[in-house]
Order: structure tokens, then C-alpha cells, then sequence
């Protein structure tokens, strides 16, 4: 497969401020934003008090959540930077093993390039970096799990610790999967040992680096089922984690922290992740069933500032969404929807641009993209089932999205930016937009929306947050919201 190190360039994100005189040197840019930029720190405690507030609120009584922006992907996290800036609130946006590790991951990004990446773009825009908190995703073995389990939990530590000395200050740790050497499934105990190792090396980071106790770090335990990004088979219903189940990972994870001498880190795990029956897999949803997780949603009732996050919420209804929220499920994660819905809106650029540039001079984007998907089909070829047909309508359009993994790859991106600059160069006329882009015709007609084929992929993808914006915020709210749509 062809090496990922060279897709992304997040220093593109940074800003170039000009002055009468031409463009900063850059070495006299840098010392202006040391100077201007908190320690890190004293950042990680801001943003991190953000976070705390959320769920105290909550557990106070307040119906109140926040959504987890899940993707490495440009267009989504700068949509999601827009989205916020709408906002009185903060941005939570969480990178996951497999895209972002200390080697690069499947973006090329290593935790301190996709910091660079966020909060640059964050600062195109205006949004204040206090305004951002940086989260880790299924941190742990999971990249390393054909590796005998020493060697795997020396890996993830290096990994966690590479997300702390970037400035991460969220950390989902999650040693559920087994290794070479293991045994599956693996025991809760064990699990938990494993995640109190990573802890104490995240806490052995943060205070090394910052020479006092490493307060302003966060911590999520637990993992769902079936594993993370959709399911890989046919669902018809999913069963929620049993409240007993749920007891007792917590309890497993409470004794090993203690056991690592880690009471205060203890104090700062602020989620539980179980399963609430809510999945996607590649071409159906399974919906919430409240009724079905009245015990599980009492488990926390006694536990302190500890709440739910709940897993692959994509797709689920406005609806839903509230009532995971409701019931405590005050994190809720959400990746492959977006990438989903910045894909229907690249595709409707590209019908559109074939009503408007002459063969020959068109992006072929979806040529592009599916060339680059059969050349390289290790991302799809053991998700996808069936005969010829069947493969090829999943690869484009299956809930699983698993073409966001080809977005970044040189020349997909490059169709991508030829589509925006085919596009950019016409008027697009309001027909065609009403054809492919009904919605977001209908806001540039109101004069809510520019025309320009990016501000239209930003709208699309900014619809699916809006869903989770509305459950997360407290119910007096909600009217304000909704009018803004």
C-alpha cells in the first residue's frame, strides 16, 4: 500500500498574515504566536475545565451534552470550526489511534500535526484556541495487536504519551482488543490493568513536561460493541451493555487505577463508554430504543461527575440523539456521518460540474476516487460483500463510508481542488443547485449561504452537526437553535 506520510501538510492550515510591507518572516510569525499562545499548560487547564463543566452541569440535573467531532479530515474539521463559532461553547474534536499515532498513522499525521492542523484552522476563522479541546480515541494496543502484549503496551504507551506532550487533554483509553499472546476475550481485569498502565504513563508525561501533578488531563474508560467505525456485518438489533456489565468494568478499572497508586487520575474519569444499542452498519441504522436501557442509565447515579459516551451515534435522528443525551450519554461521537455527508455534497458538485465543463477539462472525481480504491482496496475489500455490483454501490455510498480513508490520498485530493476550481470559476446556476443541493439552494436564496462550491460542502456536512448540536444543548435552548436553521 502506498505510504500516507506525504498526504497531509497541516502547516497549509496556518494562517500567513500580511502587513503594508508584505508577508511576516516566518521565524518572527513563530515568536509572535509564543508570545500571543498560553502555555500549554495553562491551556490544557482551561480546556479542560471547559470539559469538566459540561458534565458537572449534567450531573447537576441539566440536560446538557456535548458532541465529539471524530475525523482527520480538513473540510469536516473546518466546517466543525464554523459550526462552533455559531456558538457560545467550545469544540471537542478527537483524533483515533488508527488515523493519528506517533508514527503517522493512515492520515500521516503524527498527535502533534493534527493539533498544528485544528488549531490552524481554528485560527483562519477567529475561533479562540480556548475555545478547543484536543481528545484521543481507542488509545491503546489496537494498532500493535499482531504483536505479543508487552510489546504492543509499550507501543501504546509511547502513543498516549505522544498525545499528552501534544497538548491533548481527553484520552480514551481502551485495551479491550487482545494480542498475540492473548487470550480472547480478554478478562475486565486485565483490560483494566492495561488502561492504568497507559494512564500512569500519560500522568508521567504531563507532569514531567509541565513539572507539577498533571491535573488538567481527562480520562474515558470502557469500549462498545461491535468494534469502533460500524459494524462489519449485517445488524438487525443490538443488545445495550447489561448494567451489571457496566458495574463491573467500572469497578475493574476503579481498582487497577488504584492499584497503580493513580487516586487522583481516578478522580478525573469523567466517562464510561458502554453500548447503548445504537449502530450503523453498511447499509442500515440501528436506532436508540430508550426502553431498552432504563437499568444501564442508573448505573452512574451514584458515581460523581461521571457520565456516558456513546459511540457511533452516526446516523441516528435528531430525536434520538436527544434522548441519549437525556439518559445520560452526555458524549456522543460522531465521525463517518460527517465524512458521509461531505461526500453526497462532493458528488453533487461533480454532477453538477458535468452539466457545466466540457469532457475533457472535468475533475472525474468519482473516476479518481474509485480508481484509487481499486488500486489500493485494503481499506474496503474485507468490509464489503457480495458480487461486483453490490461492492461497487457500497464503496460509494454504504454507511461505513469507507472511501473517507481515499480523501487524502494525492491524487483523489488533487480532483478534489480541480471540481472546486471548475466550479469557482462559473456562476452555478440556482437550477441546478435546487436538482443536486436542494437545502442548501434554499439558504442561498434566503441569503444564509454564499455559492461558492466550498461554503456549499461546509453547509452539507454542517447539517448533520446541527442534529447534535440541538440534542446537546439544555432544552430552553433549543428554540434559539432551531431558528437559526
Amino acid at each position: 500500500m502506498t505510504s500516507p506520510s506525504s498526504r497531509y501538510d497541516p502547516r497549509r492550515s496556518e494562517m500567513v498574515v500580511i502587513d503594508e510591507g508584505g508577508a511576516v518572516p516566518p521565524r518572527i510569525l513563530r515568536a509572535l504566536r509564543r508570545q500571543a499562545r498560553p502555555r500549554l499548560r495553562d491551556w490544557r487547564a482551561i480546556v479542560s475545565r471547559r470539559l469538566l463543566d459540561t458534565v458537572e452541569r449534567h450531573k447537576s440535573g441539566e440536560a446538557l451534552g456535548i458532541y465529539s467531532v471524530c475525523s482527520a479530515h480538513p473540510l469536516v474539521i473546518e466546517a466543525s470550526v464554523l459550526r462552533a463559532l455559531d456558538d457560545d461553547g467550545y469544540l471537542l474534536v478527537e483524533a483515533t489511534s488508527n488515523q493519528v499515532d506517533q508514527f503517522g498513522g493512515y492520515t500521516g499525521m503524527k498527535p502533534q500535526d493534527f493539533r498544528r492542523l485544528v488549531l490552524g484552522l481554528a485560527r483562519r476563522h477567529g475561533l479562540p484556541e480556548d475555545r478547543i479541546v484536543l481528545g484521543g480515541d481507542h488509545l491503546g494496543p489496537n494498532r500493535w495487536q499482531e504483536r505479543p502484549a508487552e510489546e504492543a503496551l509499550a507501543y501504546a504507551g509511547d502513543l498516549v504519551a505522544s498525545y499528552v506532550a501534544a497538548g491533548f487533554t481527553k484520552l480514551h483509553l481502551d485495551c479491550s482488543m487482545p494480542c498475540a499472546d492473548d487470550t480472547s476475550p480478554l478478562d475486565d481485569k486485565v483490560v483494566a490493568k492495561r488502561a492504568a498502565r497507559l494512564a500512569n504513563k500519560a500522568e508521567q508525561e504531563a507532569s514531567a513536561r509541565s513539572q507539577a501533578p498533571a491535573d488538567d488531563l481527562v480520562y474515558v474508560v470502557g469500549t462498545e460493541v461491535p468494534v469502533p467505525g460500524g459494524a462489519h456485518e449485517a445488524l438487525e438489533r443490538l443488545t445495550p451493555t447489561s448494567a451489571d456489565a457496566a458495574r463491573t468494568t467500572l469497578a475493574a478499572h476503579e481498582a487497577a487505577f488504584y492499584a497503580e497508586g493513580l487516586e487522583g487520575a481516578w478522580n478525573r474519569v469523567i466517562a464510561l463508554v458502554v453500548q447503548p444499542g445504537v449502530e450503523f452498519d453498511l447499509e442500515r441504522v440501528v436506532d436508540y430504543d430508550r426502553s431498552a436501557t432504563g437499568e444501564l442509565r442508573r448505573v452512574l447515579d451514584d458515581r460523581g461527575r461521571l457520565v456516558f459516551e456513546a459511540h457511533s451515534t452516526d446516523y441516528q435522528t435528531r430525536a434520538n440523539l436527544r434522548d441519549l443525551v437525556e439518559d445520560h450519554w452526555a458524549v456522543l461521537k460522531v465521525g463517518p456521518a460527517l465524512t458521509f455527508a461531505m461526500r453526497e455534497a462532493l458528488f453533487a458538485l461533480a454532477a453538477i460540474e458535468d452539466e457545466l465543463v466540457a469532457e475533457g477539462q472535468r475533475s472525474e472525481l468519482l473516476s479518481v476516487v474509485e480508481h484509487r480504491m481499486q488500486e489500493e482496496p485494503g481499506y474496503w475489500e474485507g468490509y464489503y460483500p457480495g458480487d461486483p455490483a453490490t461492492k461497487r454501490l457500497l464503496r460509494r455510498y454504504s454507511y461505513s463510508d469507507r472511501i473517507r480513508y481515499y480523501w487524502s490520498y494525492p491524487d483523489v485530493e488533487d480532483a478534489r481542488k480541480r471540481l472546486f476550481s471548475n466550479l469557482a470559476a462559473r456562476e452555478i446556476p440556482q437550477t441546478l443547485l435546487s436538482q443536486y443541493l436542494p437545502r442548501q439552494y434554499e439558504r442561498m436564496r434566503q441569503g444564509r449561504l454564499a455559492g461558492d462550491p466550498e461554503a456549499l460542502v461546509f453547509d452539507r456536512i454542517r447539517e448533520t452537526l446541527q442534529d447534535y448540536v440541538v440534542a446537546c444543548k439544555p432544552k430552553g435552548e433549543e428554540a434559539r437553535i432551531w431558528a437559526d436553521i
